[in-house]
């Protein structure tokens, strides 16, 4: 490495500054979720003319008792209802995930590298549902699905909000242009060594495009996650709701209980967490190929 490269300039001090800034400033309100957790009321609301109290004076697991004091059942066994809540959204946007990135590769890679006729009009579409607001058709979405009887029970409510999900037009984007990056030399190779279609994709496009689908897995494990309009109106009963529902509904019914519902922010941040510390490597390779192919 060059020494001009080691040397610590005005420029990347600035740098450094600014992006020790702007991790504050994005940090600082998971950090304020986490300690208001085990806060005591006293220490969430300040009175007039007193510091504000950054860290608890008492650690004070009452919060999360009291989220989960509300009981319900799943698969058999009594579980906390914000757990319910929590599995409900786990659900959801695994679910979700996992077979948009199947469904999303597969078409992507089709629109990619296959020639047929109509395939600009396809793609052509695909662009088109981009621009077009989910609001727009959350209402025939609404009626599709009671006619088809999926809301009349917990988990057919859970699908209601999955499928809608898994045509996203977003993904299959996305994966048509990192499908456009694999040399069409290299399938050729593969299919004179006599590997099928489904082989081929398998074992020679799924590795090439692994940072893409890692990058999708987390956009749509996220979209899903915050799917608030499609969850609040199919998701009707107290079973079938979702975390961000759950919490929504304590902050109507206890507007002024900020510890409680820090608890359930709390407990909604965990899955999101873990999610992008799994697929952190494949996202920022993802984001960067995307950066310099494109």
């Amino acid at each position: 490495m060059l020494e001009s490269e080691k040397r610590l300039t005005p420029y990347k001090l600035l740098c450094i500054i600014l992006l020790i800034a702007l991790a504050i400033f994005f940090l600082f309100p998971l950090y304020w979720i986490v300690t208001g957790s085990v806060k005591t009321k006293a220490d969430i609301i300040v009175k007039a003319g007193e510091a504000v109290k950054w860290w608890p004076t008492t650690i004070s697991w009452g919060n999360f008792e009291r989220l989960f004091k509300s009981q319900s059942e799943l698969f058999g066994a009594k579980l906390p209802l914000a757990i319910r809540w929590l599995f409900n959204s786990v659900f959801i946007s695994v679910v979700s995930m996992g077979i948009t990135c199947v469904t999303a590769s597969l078409a992507g890679y089709v629109l990619a590298k296959k020639r047929f006729y109509g395939r600009a009009m396809v793609f052509g579409l695909f662009v088109a549902a981009m621009a077009l607001p989910k609001q727009v058709i959350l209402i025939p979405l609404l009626s599709e699905m009671n006619t088809l009887g999926m809301l009349k029970t917990t988990w057919g409510s859970l699908f209601a909000v999955i499928f809608p999900i898994v045509g996203w037009p977003f993904g299959v984007f996305m994966m048509k242009q990192f499908s456009e990056t694999i040399p069409t030399e290299i399938l050729e190779a593969a299919r004179i060594d006599g590997a099928s279609e489904l082989k081929t994709f398998t074992n020679v496009v799924v590795p090439m495009i692994k940072p893409g689908i890692g990058a999708l897995a987390i956009f749509t494990f996220v979209s899903s996650w915050n799917e608030y309009p499609m969850q609040l109106v199919m998701l009707t009963t107290s079973e079938s709701k979702t975390i961000a529902l759950g919490i929504a509904g304590l902050q109507a019914e206890m507007s002024n209980d900020y510890g409680l519902i820090m608890a359930g922010a709390a407990l909604a941040a965990i899955p999101i967490i873990i999610v992008f510390i799994v697929f952190q490597k494949y996202f920022t390779q993802g984001i960067t190929m995307g950066a310099v192919k494109g």
